[in-house]
């Protein structure tokens, strides 16, 4: 028997929750709200990716501390640790917004395929759905988490889409760290839109739960609870892994709001509403290869961002009422965890078939993960800092500060959401 742990070997081994929950940050809804940040400001909202990208860091690698030292997920330590009204109520949120973001991806992988073959996107964004259903379902987990990690690979066609543009380094530079703030109501709403969009509520599920599965997976590890010689090495994976996973991220969201900045804005288009508007109103203005990498980013972000969406679903609901849930068991053995990803998932694809606005689907969606977002995290930085709930693995004073500022940032931010929303 084989009793290396499966963590030892090259870097690029050590990185899987915090990747692909990063990469499926900038599914096709992210997209369409940094396309529209570079095409309303230009290069104005370029410095937000300095914000977010620590804070990012920050609660994320507090989520997968929670779930790698108690071996369970968020979820399931909110229901051990928290009043149950409170769960229910977080849980039935985090529902509802990912299967409206979910409706909302899959209409924008349909309309990415009709720019670029023609044909019904409808029935495009339905084939999407229940293909990616089908290989949660099919494919065990070991296996599928390496799929999508290789499909994190579809974000550098935003990478890529700049090298076929006259991108002025120098501008860019000085917009970047010292950007000219504007404090207009247009100007703060987007900024609370990029803020929103990069720290979302499903991720801190999908990755505190992708540790327990990654534990699961190793027959040499244990929670680091009760295991607390593993712990600097996990950490240190864990922080690699975040690290990389959060900074591509951020790297991605850069280059669309850049790209747009340097083509959309610099041309007079100014109202990016779905990224597949954007990848046709690139078209005319940098070209067909440039519209062609941008289109096609976009049918891979979705089919990463489905399953963390449907799943990070499961995950919760499982933990709340005690389910079994791991991706790497058959659907027999855990009907109503794979269940909820084929509820999530289908409703998603059903609303793609009603008079269905992706627009106010975008909206909602923010607004739901906005309300939830900020409780959520505060109860991740009170968990995170219980000897009850980490026993000697409580979060250390640097990401105590850190997942803080965070929750505090989140939290005026959302405030600044709803003001705005008033007036």
């Amino acid at each position: 028997m084989d009793t290396t742990p499966r963590h030892h070997g090259s870097w690029t081994s050590k990185l899987g929750p915090g990747l692909v929950a990063g990469a499926a940050d900038d599914d096709p809804s992210g997209i369409a709200t940094y396309s529209q940040a570079g095409a309303q400001f230009g290069f104005g909202m370029l410095w937000t990716v300095l914000l977010t990208y620590p804070l990012m860091v920050g609660i994320q690698m507090t989520s997968a501390r929670i779930g790698r030292v108690t071996g369970r997920g968020l979820a399931s330590n909110i229901r051990r640790h928290c009043p149950a009204p409170l769960l229910y109520g977080i849980v039935s949120l985090l529902v509802v917004a990912n299967t409206i973001n979910i409706a909302a991806d899959i209409a924008a992988m349909g309309q990415a395929v009709q720019l670029l073959a023609g044909g019904p996107a409808p029935l495009y964004a339905a084939g999407f759905g229940v293909l990616s259903l089908l290989l949660q379902i099919v494919i065990p987990y070991q296996r599928y988490v390496r799929i999508l990690k290789w499909l994190t690979l579809a974000l550098l066609a935003y990478v890529a889409t700049l090298l076929v543009v006259r991108v002025p380094w120098l501008e860019v530079l000085r917009e970047t760290v010292l950007p000219h703030l504007r404090w207009t109501p247009a100007w703060l709403t987007t900024v609370v839109a990029v803020l929103g969009t990069t720290i979302s509520p499903y991720m801190f599920f999908w990755q505190s739960s992708q540790e327990v599965e990654e534990l699961r997976a190793d027959p040499q590890a244990e929670a680091l609870k009760r295991a607390p010689e593993q712990a600097d090495e996990e950490y240190r994976r864990i922080k690699l892994d975040t690290l990389i996973g959060m900074g591509f991220s951020n790297l991605v969201a850069f280059c669309i709001m850049l790209t747009t900045a340097i083509t959309l804005h610099a041309h007079g288009v100014r109202d990016i509403a779905t990224s597949a508007q954007a990848a046709s109103a690139l078209r005319p203005v940098a070209g067909e290869f440039a519209f062609i990498l941008f289109t096609l980013g976009i049918v891979g972000t979705g089919l990463l961002a489905i399953p963390v969406l449907a799943g990070s679903a499961a995950y919760a609901v499982a933990g709340t009422f005690q389910w079994r849930n791991s991706l790497e068991l058959a659907p027999s053995a855990a009907r109503k965890f794979y269940g909820i990803i084929a509820a999530s998932t289908l409703a998603g694809v059903a609303l793609g078939f009603t008079h269905f606005d992706p627009i106010q689907a975008l909206y909602w969606s923010a607004v739901i993960n906005g309300v939830i977002a900020v409780p959520v995290m505060a109860v991740m930085m009170h968990l995170g800092g219980q000897p009850s709930v980490m026993g000697e693995q409580v979060l250390p004073g640097w990401l105590k500060a850190l997942g803080w500022l965070c929750t505090a940032a989140m939290a005026t931010a959302v405030a600044a959401m709803f003001m705005t929303a008033a007036n």
